[in-house]
């Protein structure tokens, strides 16, 4: 009989000692902790939390665990009150039986088994003492934060949740309105939403969709998806894009940043990707057909799939996108869903969005299709244009889907018969780190300008934010220079391009 049938048994049936003795040979496990007396009742109230937090299992006192004899103990009141002093420790409460045997031939000596049940996902987490256990093998472990932290989220997702929380510092004029009516118009034009909502004030349709908080304000879902650019980003509003030399991370050929809302990545990172991949075409009857040599379609669901199902309060974490000679790398901080693995996630499975008040406003607005469709649309991309399929990994807190490029040569390491088009030409040693930058150089010169000049000529309004997104990170980056190098404050201190931003931005030109 296995393990875990021979548990449930043993619970839903009263217990012989003959029973406890066939449970102990199986040895500890999982779902099993022998104590050899309440003396150490403390630790076993770790393994009572653990058994809670992960598939349950009985706690035995009265058998040393290295012989697995059968001892028992004495039990008295005072020992009886022990032990529900200890249960009571654990939270939320718990109702056990706490059950005790007579030892034969023992003079009166007892044994204490106490079955707890498993965790049920969707329940709240327990802890003893104030701090979470879990069960790895044989052993009780404190539950890592993160762990903890997502079943709380499970449990109670309303006041838990990222997405759900105020917005720090946004107000609804922060919000891109254009983008947030366009992005309606997809649903209408979709059947997704009502026509009525491309008429209906703002603030009601945003209330619908759940993006505002408790006092009518921009959640932070309504940041990540509508904020605009001046008002600047969150941290973690940011794609990372790389192209490197070869097959490993030695050499950059092209290294990027993007900062802005949802909508704002999703087209930094596929420009990106077109940028850095070949493309081809082919005569279809009178149409020519175009074809990036990793299906569009696939690339651009994996980019989704990362931007909306993110870890998004992890700040210092970014999505990302890195490209080799050999592979396509889509990073993702975060997890995949309860239940799923890298080995069954191709496996027919529902939806369990990470972020489902984003999940759905992307759904109603025609960004993502069927919930819990997008590993087999990716999949199924893939195989239609001849190429296998792409393969997700996790580690270190990032999920990470990696496409094969199809015309790799492993044997003499090049893209057999194609060139890099970020290649095709001599490029200059510079490149932008961000889109701000990057703007920022397309719109200067060689001759010095105000800040108020620069801020006028990107079309921007926020001085503040002008500085933080723009000036400073240019500053950093070399791209630009003060007139008043030794005087940063100087009342009238200008700007203009260095000679590496002159000649990134004539490359462009050429």
């Amino acid at each position: 009989m296995k393990e875990s049938s021979y548990f449930c048994t043993l619970k839903m049936n009263i217990m012989t000692i003959d029973d406890i003795q066939k449970l102990i040979d199986q040895d500890e496990s999982v779902t099993l902790e022998l104590k050899k007396s309440t003396g150490e009742l403390k630790d076993a109230m770790h393994t009572a939390c653990a058994f809670l937090n992960t598939d349950g299992g009985w706690l035995i006192f009265g058998v040393t665990p290295t012989s697995r004899r059968i001892l028992g103990q004495d039990v008295n009141d005072n020992t009886q009150r022990e032990i529900s002093q200890a249960l009571s420790g654990l939270e939320p409460a718990v109702e056990v039986k706490v059950n005790y045997y007579d030892v034969p031939d023992s003079d009166g000596k007892k044994l204490i088994a106490i079955y707890f049940d498993a965790f049920v996902w969707g329940h709240e987490p327990y802890t003893y003492a104030g701090k979470p256990y879990y069960r790895v093998e044989s052993t009780t472990k404190q539950m890592p934060r993160e762990l903890f932290e997502e079943r709380l989220r499970a449990h109670h997702p309303d006041f838990y949740a990222w997405e759900r929380r105020k917005a720090d510092g946004i107000g609804m004029s922060d919000l891109n309105e254009d983008r947030i009516r366009g992005a309606l118009r997809l649903g209408a034009e979709g059947g997704r939403v009502p026509n009525s909502v491309l008429t209906e004030p703002l603030k009601s349709v945003l209330d619908k969709l759940q993006l505002l908080s408790s006092d009518g304000q921009p959640n932070n879902a309504a940041a990540m998806l509508f904020t605009k650019n001046e008002k600047g980003y969150y941290p973690q509003f940011t794609i990372q894009m790389a192209r490197f030399r070869g097959t490993d991370k030695n050499e950059f050929i092209d290294n990027q940043r993007a900062y802005g809302n949802f909508f704002d990545l999703l087209d930094a990172g596929m420009a990106f990707c077109f940028k850095h991949l070949s493309l081809s075409g082919k005569i279809a009857g009178i149409r020519r057909e175009e074809h990036l040599e990793v299906p569009v379609a696939a690339l651009r669901e994996a980019l989704i799939n990362a931007l909306c199902h993110r870890h998004w309060e992890e700040y210092n974490a970014f999505v990302g996108i890195a490209i080799y000679d050999d592979r396509i790398e889509v990073l993702n901080p975060g997890a995949l869903p309860h239940g799923m693995t890298p080995e069954n996630i191709k496996d027919p499975h529902g939806s369990f969005p990470y972020n489902p008040i984003i999940a759905n406003v992307l759904f109603k607005t025609t960004f993502l299709e069927s919930w819990g469709s997008g590993i087999h649309r990716i999949v199924d991309a893939c195989q239609t244009q001849g190429l296998p399929s792409p393969v997700w990994s996790v580690d270190k807190g990032m999920v990470t889907v990696t496409f094969q490029r199809p015309d790799y040569d492993s044997t003499t390491t090049q893209v057999k018969g194609k060139k890099d088009p970020s290649t095709t030409q001599v490029r200059p040693k510079y490149d932008p780190s961000t889109t701000q930058v990057q703007e920022l150089i397309i719109h200067m010169s060689d001759q010095f300008m105000s800040i108020k000049s620069m801020i006028a000529a990107c079309g921007l309004k926020s001085r503040k934010r002008f500085r933080e997104n723009y000036v400073t990170p240019a500053l950093l980056d070399h791209a630009i220079e003060r007139k008043y190098p030794n005087e940063p404050n100087h009342p009238r201190q200008m700007y203009r391009l260095t000679k590496q931003a002159l000649e990134w931005k004539k490359s462009r030109e050429d």
